[in-house]
């Protein structure tokens, strides 16, 4: 990949929006989400270069949660893109700050799977294991949601280094076969953001794919 083609391309799509901004109120939301993805795809391209992605990763999840005021109800996306982008960072205090802040807006007591997904990627940046495998254990039973994504997430919490390995091999798997990727830029994000919270508990797997840096 051209990372750096799409790298430019990124940065552009980020200064439209900021551009486009406006004071309406839908138009500026839309307008946040649509930095808060470019910013993203800009991060990623960084990562991918082997350069720092802190700053562009952080735009990122600035620009998505203030675009959640906004929201539909519901809108855990942007809670969950947030963590995501701050755990790929590296900025593990800020993390911490998206994950209370996606707990307080409801996501552990959510009926929907990506709420209950955003509560476990948010227990597990706390290190509240039980809290992570009670809500990676409510997703797995779910058929309207990746099982593998939620026993990669259980396996950590458990220390089930064999488990995680082959939760996280599949997760891959399934990013290496899939054709989109948000902002059409191919990393498997997923994968990373799992791999780093694995580490924290010395149990990341070898992983290695052009899917990853």
């Amino acid at each position: 990949m051209d990372w750096a083609a799409l790298f430019e391309r990124e940065t552009r799509r980020y200064r439209d929006g900021e551009a486009r901004l406006g004071d309406g109120s839908d138009e500026r939301q839309r307008q946040l989400t649509r930095m808060g993805n470019a910013a993203w795809g800009a991060g990623l391209c960084q990562l991918m270069e082997g350069d720092d992605a802190k700053e562009w990763l952080g735009r990122a999840a600035d620009r998505w949660r203030e675009s959640y005021a906004g929201a539909p109800p519901g809108s855990w996306g942007r809670p969950i893109g947030a963590i995501k982008a701050l755990v790929i960072a590296g900025d593990w205090g800020r993390a911490a700050e998206s994950a209370r802040w996606a707990l307080a807006e409801g996501a552990a007591e959510s009926e929907s799977p990506i709420g209950r997904y955003g509560a476990a990627l948010a227990c597990a940046v706390l290190g509240d294991w039980v809290g992570t495998r009670l809500h990676a254990d409510a997703v797995r039973i779910r058929d309207d949601f990746p099982r593998d994504v939620g026993d990669a997430l259980a396996m950590i919490a458990a220390e089930d280094v064999v488990g995680y390995a082959g939760a996280v091999e599949s997760v891959l798997a399934s990013f290496e076969t899939r054709d989109e990727y948000l902002e059409d830029v191919p990393v498997a994000d997923t994968v990373i953001v799992l791999q780093a919270l694995a580490a924290r508990r010395n149990m990341a797997d070898d992983l290695a794919s052009d899917l990853l840096p």
